[in-house]
């Protein structure tokens, strides 16, 4: 058991079948974390606490500290002070990779996918497999074939089926199939974490839909979900609790059922506080 001290969590406003998934400990916390950049304060004292099958959002106006405190998780930033925990243990990401050989993923909003590419060589982007034998350890040859295989079942698991064939160049798919494959690159190697930041961003309402029903089905294989956006009705819809930061700090976290968008949209403004 983390000897962490959890930060206080009411699940009045929870679903009954979703309470199980707050028994158990944080996979990802933060406690205290604070960046300056000159005389400007990026995060002042910020806590966050993750769980395994859930999806929590982070909103908050620009400048609020959403992306930064993002960053300060997964190793884009190093915090002044604080301490991030993974599985109860502390840990120091310096570089992005770190958290992604941990077990964090990352879609950022502008997305790193390969137009020129195929479906398979972007899912497996900087991680490509090589042949068995002395094929791939001597003549150092790709097993294409295997990749394209596996990157199959990684987006038939997912559900997208938008997507049927890996051979296909990813810049002829539509704005919603190129966040689908991002989202299936996260999901196929984050085994713990997956931050999407604002992932149906310039998209329309059915590719949005789309999008939203693959953060779902993540939530419900088991992974912990941070979900970044501006978009209030998105957020309302996938999100179990909802971070809210201001001016750097955390406004506080509110759940779907306990407070509308409006009373969210105050709380991010400072048009409202909350009492508890």
């Amino acid at each position: 058991m983390s000897t962490i001290e959890r930060l206080p969590l009411s699940i009045d406003h929870i679903p009954e079948e979703k309470r199980a998934v707050y028994d158990a400990e944080p996979i990802l916390s933060a406690r205290n974390l604070v960046i300056t950049f000159g005389r400007v304060v990026g995060l002042d004292g910020v806590n966050l606490d993750l769980y395994r099958g859930e999806v929590l959002a982070v909103i908050g106006d620009n400048g609020a500290g959403k992306s930064t405190l993002i960053k300060c998780i997964t190793g884009a930033y190093t915090p002044d002070s604080g301490d991030v925990f993974l599985d109860g243990a502390p840990v120091s990401f310096k570089r992005p990779q770190d958290a992604r050989e941990a077990g964090i993923e990352t879609v950022y909003q502008q997305l790193a996918v390969i137009p020129a590419l195929d479906i398979a060589s972007n899912l497996y982007l900087a991680r490509e497999e090589r042949r068995p034998g002395p094929l791939g350890s001597v003549l150092r040859m790709l097993d294409k074939k295997g990749m394209k295989q596996r990157a199959g079942e990684a987006v038939e698991k997912l559900g997208i089926q938008t997507i049927q064939n890996m051979g296909q160049a990813v810049e002829t798919l539509s704005g919603g199939q190129r966040q689908a494959v991002a989202v299936a690159r996260a999901a196929a190697f984050g085994s713990k974490v997956v931050v999407l930041d604002e992932p149906t961003a310039a998209l329309g309402v059915k590719e949005s839909g789309m999008v939203l029903d693959m953060v779902k089905q993540l939530r419900d294989s088991g992974l912990a979900i941070i979900l970044i956006s501006h978009n209030m009705p998105h957020v309302w819809e996938a999100a179990d609790r909802i971070h809210i930061q201001r001016l750097g700090g955390c406004a506080g976290v509110i759940t779907p059922q306990s407070h509308d968008m409006g009373e969210g949209v105050a709380i991010m403004t400072g048009a409202r506080t909350l009492t508890s």
